[in-house]
């Protein structure tokens, strides 16, 4: 496979009052261009960690993250991060949270009308157009993660890293910004890593799955290839035995993991927990 996205042999470790705590050891993931990975594991297992590394927002202690042949070393537009909490300016209408990204990025590279247009193309990419007006507290929880990715989305990163970006989302909601990300994603051709602990999102979503072991000292447990054509519809890949096969899969590799012990002796290692979700969301089939 060739390399656009290479996280090398990376491990990291902490400081904590009862000694080092390895958190990650030895993740190795190279993805193509385009390509939509998923990475699914029980809480505690790194998977936050991973995306704050390829982010730039920590260091590893031993390996790297390249991207395009260059090494991750520090935060910047080619890489933008969505979270579950979609960190929206509350004083900022809906228009000036993206347009805020927009100046940033290419104040001196666009024109004024430039960026006005810019932003707009984004907010129209999530359908939110009507609302530029808003302040966050004036639209829903939905409504302010669709501006969250416009606002990732219009800094063109290279890299699109989202972390339980729908987490906090009631399940008609979920289900409709799932489609819209299948939509984005297949129209700009984006690089996407996300954390999900939804087995049915990460089959519906994803190239391929990343299922990571128990932590600490995490890695890479097994990686499902998703061979389902695109575009996807949810309807119909309800009954697919291929759906299911991958999904019976991905169940099966949690299950067997949340058997085993977690080796978490500390409360320091609980605070280094960055994750902060709830236990595993499996989907009622």
């Amino acid at each position: 496979m060739s390399s656009y996205l290479n996280i090398d042999h990376v491990s990291i470790t902490f400081p904590t009052d009862n000694g080092p705590l390895n958190v990650l050891d030895n993740v190795n993931l190279k993805m193509k261009q385009g390509e939509f990975v998923s990475l699914i594991g029980h809480s505690g297992c790194g998977k936050s960690t991973v995306l704050n590394i390829v982010a730039g927002l920590l260091q590893a202690t031993k390996g790297g993250v390249l991207l395009e042949n260059r090494e991750v070393n520090e935060p910047g537009p080619d890489r933008a991060v969505i979270f579950q909490n979609h960190s929206l300016m509350p004083w900022l209408s809906v228009y000036d949270n993206v347009r805020l990204a927009v100046d940033q990025v290419f104040k001196r590279s666009k024109s004024r009308q430039e960026r006005h247009e810019w932003t707009l193309h984004n907010l129209e990419l999530v359908h939110m157009t009507h609302a530029l007006d808003r302040k966050p507290d004036e639209i829903s929880g939905g409504m302010k993660q669709r501006v969250g990715i416009a606002r990732a989305l219009a800094m063109e990163p290279k890299v699109l890293l989202m972390d339980e970006p729908f987490g906090a989302l009631d399940s008609l909601t979920r289900t409709h910004m799932q489609d819209s990300l299948m939509e984005i994603q297949s129209d700009l051709n984006n690089t996407v890593i996300m954390i999900t602990h939804d087995v049915d999102e990460a089959v519906l979503l994803s190239d391929r799955i990343v299922m990571m072991s128990n932590g600490p000292s995490a890695t890479v447990g097994e990686i499902l290839d998703i061979e389902l054509e695109r575009p996807r519809d949810r309807l119909s890949l309800a009954e697919d035995p291929k759906f299911n096969h991958y999904r019976a899969e991905v169940v099966k590799f949690l299950h067997e993991r949340h058997n085993q012990p977690v080796r978490v002796d500390s409360d320091s290692a609980k605070e280094l927990d960055e994750e902060n979700v709830p236990g595993l969301r499996l989907a009622a089939g």
